[in-house]
């Protein structure tokens, strides 16, 4: 039991499952407010420029079935609109991330002139033990 613990510590402490909580997190928030603009902007505006139609309103009665395909094309509607903010939402993210600059990595520091003389004493014997002058 303890060696479990141990193990699920190390997994929920690693970097990548934190990252994954908060993104969770940051999108069900970010998932909250397309739908509040879905639903108390874009939709009854379009209701307005639309004629007053409600799309969850639109069904089809055959017998005593009724078929809601309102609801499916709000459903579509909202996905449509959802998809395309995740989208802007994205790119602008990506842009943040492209104007941080990275620094180029430091040039390694250049032999002192021991290692310097060390290196063309090795050199100077690998060509006597190879034999070329």
């Amino acid at each position: 039991m303890v060696s479990m613990w141990k193990e699920f510590k190390e997994f929920a402490i690693k970097g990548n499952v934190i990252d994954l909580a908060i993104g969770v997190i940051i999108g069900t928030a970010f998932g909250k407010i397309v739908t509040s603009l879905v639903n108390d902007l874009l939709m009854p505006i379009l209701g307005l420029l639309s004629g007053g139609i409600d799309l969850n309103d639109l069904s089809y009665a055959y017998g005593e079935t009724e078929i809601r395909y309102g609801a499916f094309l709000q459903s579509i509607v909202d996905f449509l609109i959802i998809s395309v903010s995740i989208f802007f939402f994205v790119k602008a993210l990506s842009r943040l991330k492209l104007n941080k600059k990275e620094e180029p990595a430091p040039e390694p520091p250049k032999p002192s002139q021991e290692e310097a003389l060390l290196a063309e004493i090795r050199d100077l014997l690998k060509e006597q033990v190879s034999g070329t002058p």
